[in-house]
């Protein structure tokens, strides 16, 4: 199943990437603790995934598979999410009584990031009609390649039991728990190069 044409997310496809990601994480517990109502969802996340997405997109790192049924947003060693977006997402649509939980849990995800260079998967998603069919291995599979062949680690934040066992399947391993104020637990993971 892993044979499936992966390709880049063209110029002016922002939004059908957006949307496969909005419609793979309606259900995550960590997207869903960060904004639990459905319209703050609706109208928060997505400027949350753009804060990830568009560097992805200019840099041709974002990648998408059979008619957006998945999608993928690497940003490669050196690339940065749109910091003053990722703000605004949370300063806008997360409430006042919980901004400090999850810009403390925001911390503690950068302070778990590996200092090296690596590749890092900050959201990768399937629309749920074609989950469990081999579109999130195919995506995966895509950019550890790259990874090899640039002797570089892969790293990201798992936020479902589910997703733990998917990376491991593709050579992630835990390094730890990321929790604050109680939001859902994420496992760092990191995928070192050659590992099958």
């Amino acid at each position: 199943m892993n044979e499936r044409a992966i390709v880049p997310v063209a110029a002016g496809a922002q939004r059908r990437c957006v949307g496969t990601l909005i419609a793979a994480f309606a259900d995550d517990p960590v997207a869903r603790w960060l904004f639990p109502e459905p319209g703050q969802y609706l109208d928060h996340f997505p400027r949350l995934v753009g804060a990830f997405a568009e560097p992805a997109l200019e840099a041709g790192t974002a990648f998408q598979v059979d008619g957006f049924a998945g999608a993928a947003v690497w940003l490669a060693p050196g690339q940065e999410p749109d910091e003053d977006a990722l703000a605004e997402a949370i300063g806008q649509g997360v409430s006042a009584e919980r901004q400090a939980a999850v810009l403390e849990l925001l911390g503690r995800m950068a302070e778990a990031h590996p200092k090296e260079a690596h590749w890092y998967l900050p959201l990768i998603g399937v629309e749920p009609a074609y989950q469990g069919r081999g579109y999130g291995s195919a995506l995966l599979s895509q950019v550890s390649k790259v990874c090899d062949r640039e002797g570089l680690p892969a790293y990201l934040e798992a936020t479902s039991p589910a997703n733990v066992a998917l990376y491991r399947r593709h050579g992630f391993r835990p390094l730890g728990l990321i929790q604050a104020q109680g939001s859902p637990p994420l496992v760092s993971m990191e995928r070192e190069p050659g590992v099958a």
